[in-house]
């Protein structure tokens, strides 16, 4: 995630020499260098020593060790500090890194990879308008980023854009499915069934109406559609996807609580 956000930003017109990178892989930063063209350190505090934006883009498991590792330089520094590790609440993040920092806490979807990804965004009281727009604009670099003014929802929004992908790519892997065990070839339903949702999702993003308003305009009444609407529909799908979404929420709270915990 951290070499697509570098990618996004150099992409977006940020200098080279603006954007650093560091990783405690010799393999990993042979290739940020060789790929990007930008410099990448083993040591993170000769990053968090430089950057007025230090960005953590590691695994929560290890974010505890990582930000207490950086306390001093942090302390000296004042950077923002913008973090994408999941579910790791922004009042730990401060406290490991010494306190009293401007932090905001992302959470990015892998569709970042492709750069369309999707992502929320939590400051803290310490963020100023000036921090707040640096932070969406980093994000900004790899999809669209939405602001929440309570941290809370960022459970919500790890459910939905967050796991999204995943609901979407089950909804397909069964369609393509239903349509082989129809008659179809695996190649031809593999490539109509990605094609639709593509299309689906582009008429949803570049139209002005309402997905429920766009579904009314594909179900002619007593059609094909509106049978297989029906189907879904008596099926519970809404209520499963609103369980799906729950369920997955509070995961995100327990995780959050998890890290909070044992650090």
């Amino acid at each position: 995630m951290a070499r697509s956000l570098a990618g996004g930003l150099l992409k977006n017109g940020w200098q080279r020499d603006r954007v650093i990178l560091s990783d405690p892989e010799p393999t990993q930063r042979q290739a940020i260098e060789t790929v990007l063209g930008i410099k990448a350190f083993a040591d993170n505090n000769e990053i968090a020593a430089r950057a007025d934006i230090l960005v953590l883009a590691v695994k929560p498991q290890v974010l505890a060790d990582v930000t207490k590792a950086l306390a001093v330089t942090a302390q000296q520094k004042k950077p923002l500090v913008i973090s994408i590790a999941a579910g790791v609440r922004v009042e730990e993040i401060d406290r490991w890194l010494g306190g009293g920092l401007a932090i905001v806490r992302a959470m990015p979807n892998t569709a970042a990879l492709i750069g369309s990804g999707a992502s929320g965004l939590y400051a803290n009281a310490r963020a100023n308008e000036a921090m707040r727009n640096q932070a969406e604009s980093i994000l900004r670099a790899v999809g669209v980023a939405v602001w929440l003014d309570d941290e809370y929802l960022m459970d919500v929004v790890t459910a939905l854009s967050g796991s999204g992908p995943a609901y979407f790519f089950l909804v397909m892997e069964a369609l393509e499915q239903a349509a082989i065990e129809s008659g179809l070839d695996p190649k031809q339903a593999r490539l109509l069934t990605l094609e639709t949702a593509f299309g689906a999702a582009k008429m949803a993003l570049e139209g002005h109406e309402e997905p429920s308003q766009l579904r009314r305009r594909v179900t002619s009444p007593g059609g094909t559609t509106e049978q297989a609407i029906k189907v879904l529909e008596e099926g519970g799908l809404r209520r499963l996807f609103k369980s799906a979404v729950q369920a997955a929420s509070e995961r995100a709270r327990a995780i959050a609580d998890m890290f909070g915990k044992n650090a």
